[in-house]
Order: C-alpha cells, then structure tokens, then sequence
C-alpha cells in the first residue's frame, strides 16, 4: 500500500449552475472557508481582511497573520459572511456586515458614506475558479441580503467594479462588478470614480 498523500481533485467547471445552499461562516465551517480560499488566501494573502485592518497593519500580517486574524474573528462568532456551498463543496464567499465592521471604508474617498443611515456593506466576493461567470455572485448577493434582513438591516450597500470596456483581472474585482448588483435588484445611488459605483437596497421598512 503506498504512503503517499493523495492530492485534492480540482473542482470541475460544472455546464450550469446546480443548485447552491448557503450558510453563515462559524466556527465549524472554519476547514470550508480555508479550503475555499486556498493557500494564498483568495488573493495575496488578504483572507479577507483588507478593509478591516490599516494598510500598513493589513501589509505587515499578509498571509499567515491575516488567516489567524480572520480565524479570530470566526471563532468569536463575529460571522463575517457567507459561505456558498454546491453540495458539500464551498465554491463562493461573501462579506458583509454592519458598514462599521470595515473602518477603511471610512477613509475612503469613493466609498466613504453618503448619509447619516446605517447600511450593512458587502466589501468581498470570492467565487471557486470553476464556478466563476456562472451567476454565483448575483446569488450570493441575494443571500448576503437576506442574512443581513434577518439581522435587522434595512439597506444592503456595494462598492463594485465598473470597467469602461473589457474585463478587468478577477483580483481586481474582488468588490464584485455592477453588473451582478444589478441583477441582484441593487441600484446605483453614487459615483465618486469612474469605475466604482456605489449602489444599494432597501431590504427594509
């Protein structure tokens, strides 16, 4: 019998989307968002933590320290997003939370706020390479909507990506684009930067 460890298969790229369950990220779902997010952390070590954390605090703990940082964050059952799930697999996360959650925001000339009203932000949306351009995005809006509706929020805000021709790199779009706000029923409402709307829903009264 041979010792050697067996490698993980790659996610095959499904010809549709199958159905998609969602599910908060808490402690015990913790081995599902690593997973997801894989060795580098979605993207440069960021583990989601790049508008939680100064830049030069967020630049000094990529990698390794951010992970630990977010694990904190789950283990104190913070829930800091969603998981999207295809059967047993995750295959797509989003962030969101109280605006507050994300103090860069505040320092931030195009996503810096609008009013006076307490907005639930979605900062993140991660989808599995395999899954990418397939809707996952849009439907992972509708659920960050609904998780915040449950939590008392009333406006759901975005700050995606709007590149004025082609498609821009997947890292770079990391807010999610404005075509699946769109989809998902969000409507712009600012635009301080050419490529970068500001866009939200009303979940409630």
């Amino acid at each position: 019998m041979s010792n050697k460890p067996t490698k993980s298969k790659p996610l095959r790229e499904p010809t549709e989307l199958p159905p998609l369950l969602f599910q908060p990220l808490t402690p015990d779902r913790w081995a599902d968002f690593k997973k997801l997010f894989g060795p580098r952390g979605a993207c440069g070590g960021c583990w989601c933590m790049f508008l939680r954390l100064r830049r030069s605090q967020f630049n000094q703990q990529k990698g390794a320290k951010n992970r630990a940082a977010m694990k904190r964050i789950v283990q104190a059952e913070e829930v800091p997003g969603i998981l999207a799930y295809a059967g047993s697999e995750p295959v797509g996360w989003c962030s969101v939370g109280p605006r507050e959650t994300y103090p860069v925001l505040e320092n931030s000339r195009v996503m810096k706020r609008l009013d006076d009203l307490p907005v639930w932000s979605v900062v993140c949306l991660f989808v599995a390479k395999a899954f990418r351009g397939k809707g996952v995005s849009v439907e992972l809006l509708k659920a960050a909507a609904d998780f915040a509706r449950k939590r008392g929020g009333k406006i759901v805000e975005g700050y995606p990506v709007e590149p004025p021709r082609g498609k821009m790199p997947d890292p770079f779009v990391y807010t999610g684009s404005a075509s699946a706000f769109r989809k998902a029923g969000f409507q712009e409402c600012a635009r301080r930067s050419e490529t970068r709307p500001m866009m939200r829903l009303k979940i409630a009264d």
